[in-house]
Formats: C-alpha cells, sequence, structure tokens
C-alpha cells in the first residue's frame, strides 16, 4: 500500500479522534486515516501536534518531519519499536563483521556511481567512463572511487559552475530538500526493519543519529538529482516554493525497479531495508538494491 505525504505549511492544529488524524485551520478542517499516511512534514513555526496524534503516527510507522526557519527538513521522528524480533536483529547489527560491512559498502558504492552514469548517459546521450570507475571500488572501498566519481560527476551535470555543498548557492537548496526527504524515507525503512539508524556500515560520526540511512541512500540520490534538474528547467525561481516542495515530495511514489516487479520508492526503500537485516542475519549475501530506470 501506497503511504500518504502530508506537507503542512500553515498555521494548523493536528489532533486525532477515533484512530483518525484530524486537522484544522481558519480556512478548513480535514480528516484522514492514520494508517493511510506515511510521511508528516511540518513547515510552519506555529503547527500544533498533540502528543496523542504523534505516538499515533509513530506506532503506525509513520516519519514525522520538521523543518527550520530555512525550509528544510531539520529533524525526524521515528517508531523504535516497530519488530517483534527488535533485540535479535539489533544483536545480529551490532555483531556484524567488519569484512561483512566493508563488502557491504563496496556493493552500495558500485551501485551509486553505475546509477550516476546512468543518469548522465540519460541526459547527455553520450557514453561515460562512470561503469569502469564502478569496476575499480575495493572492499570498503578503500581507494575512494565514490569522491573521484562524483567530482567527476557534478562537473558534467550543469550547463553552469556549480559546487556541490550543505550550505551552498542554487540548486543546493534543492538538492538538499531532496536528499533530506530521501534519508527519511530511508530511515523510516530501516527503522521498520528492525534495524538502528544510529550504527552504520560506514558512516561512523558519533553526532550522526542516521548514519545507517545515510549508508543506504547513496545510490537514490540520483533520483533527487534528476529530479531537481527537471524542476530547473520548468521553474525561473531559485528558493524553495510550496510548488517546488510538493513535486519534490512526489519523489517519495516514484517508481523503481526490481527483477520481478516495479514498486513506490517507499515500497522499494523497505525491500531494501529488509535485504539489508537478511544480511546482517547471515540469510543472504548482498544488499538489494532496485534498478532506478529501465
Amino acid at each position: 500500500m501506497i503511504k500518504r505525504t502530508l506537507l503542512i505549511e500553515n498555521k494548523t492544529s493536528i489532533t486525532t479522534q477515533h484512530n483518525q488524524l484530524v486537522l484544522k485551520n481558519e480556512w478548513r478542517e480535514g480528516v484522514i486515516p492514520i494508517e493511510d499516511i506515511g510521511f508528516l512534514v511540518l513547515d510552519h513555526a506555529e503547527i500544533y501536534l498533540s502528543l496523542p496524534a504523534m505516538n499515533l503516527l509513530i506506532e503506525n510507522n509513520a516519519a514525522i518531519i520538521v523543518c527550520g526557519k530555512n525550509h528544510l527538513p531539520n529533524g525526524l521522528f521515528l517508531n523504535l519499536n516497530s519488530h517483534h524480533i527488535q533485540q535479535e536483529l539489533f544483536k545480529n547489527q551490532i555483531d556484524a563483521s567488519v569484512p561483512l560491512k566493508k563488502q557491504l559498502w563496496q556493493q552500495t558504492i558500485v551501485e551509486k556511481i553505475t546509477n550516476q552514469g546512468l543518469l548522465l548517459e540519460r541526459m547527455t546521450a553520450q557514453k561515460n567512463q562512470f561503469p569502469f570507475l564502478a569496476s575499480k571500488v575495493l572492499s570498503g572501498d578503500s581507494s575512494n572511487m565514490e569522491g573521484v566519481a562524483a567530482s567527476q560527476y557534478w562537473k558534467q551535470f550543469f550547463d553552469m559552475p556549480f559546487k556541490r555543498e550543505r550550505f551552498g548557492d542554487y540548486p543546493n537548496n534543492f538538492l538538499n530538500y531532496g536528499y533530506a526527504l530521501l534519508r527519511a524515507g530511508t530511515a523510516r525503512a530501516l527503522s521498520g526493519s528492525g534495524l538502528l539508524n544510529t550504527l552504520g556500515i560506514h558512516h561512523k560520526s558519533k553526532y550522526n543519529a542516521f548514519a545507517l540511512a545515510d549508508d543506504i541512500m547513496e545510490p537514490f540520490r540520483p533520483i533527487v538529482d534528476e529530479k531537481v534538474y527537471e524542476l530547473m528547467q520548468r521553474y525561473e525561481e531559485q528558493e524553495l516554493n510550496t510548488a517546488i516542495k510538493a513535486e519534490l515530495l512526489q519523489l517519495l511514489t516514484r517508481t523503481v525497479y526490481f527483477k520481478e516487479e516495479k514498486s513506490p520508492l517507499m515500497v522499494g526503500l523497505q525491500k531494501t531495508a529488509s535485504s539489508l537485516q537478511q544480511c546482517f542475519a547471515g540469510e543472504r549475501k548482498k544488499i538489494k538494491y532496485p534498478k532506478l530506470w529501465i
């Protein structure tokens, strides 16, 4: 089932009644079944969210995303008790060997570089050397082919001088918003599979509460890049507005492709997260990443 993503951008009261989410502002009042909601994005300083509503959303594995003054996602609430054998899954993840984590990171970076190359090929209609770069990724990406590929990728991606920075100039703000949504979707899927977002396979900063999400979202980043490029062709605005944010939110329902079926991104992320859980349990050797295009 595809879950709904709600973006709240005005002064709104959010409460609950009979397992329904009740949204009320000065213009209207609406009711939405809790089980239909996958993501709730709060982007206004005067939103009231009741504690019962928050708890009911989290119990139904909805992710609550809070935006800051710059309208970029700034915080994330997730269910921490979403699997019936939570302790066993945590133990498997914590006990995962270094060689296993290095192999999983190698696979992840191969997928990321491959997808970057495919997107550039779609945009330029020309072959590139990204398949060669992907073939040179070692265990744990010890030679940093991810960085080599990123340098070439961004030089070729935009028809203008561009430096990818977290707090950089346009279109970094569009990319940051899309990546934050992707991160939230990945974190939600990992939490739903009973995994600890704090414990990554590669990212290790003690200040990062979502290190595993930052690892697993890497091959999906070109989905955001593609959408931002498309938005830049259609909008002259360089600031995030409601229309642009609404289009970026649609990324979570964008189709991805597995061998046997196609899925919306939010469902695809769940399949990927479940496969990672199986890797930690010794039930499979590779993460199940989808194709982003066919």
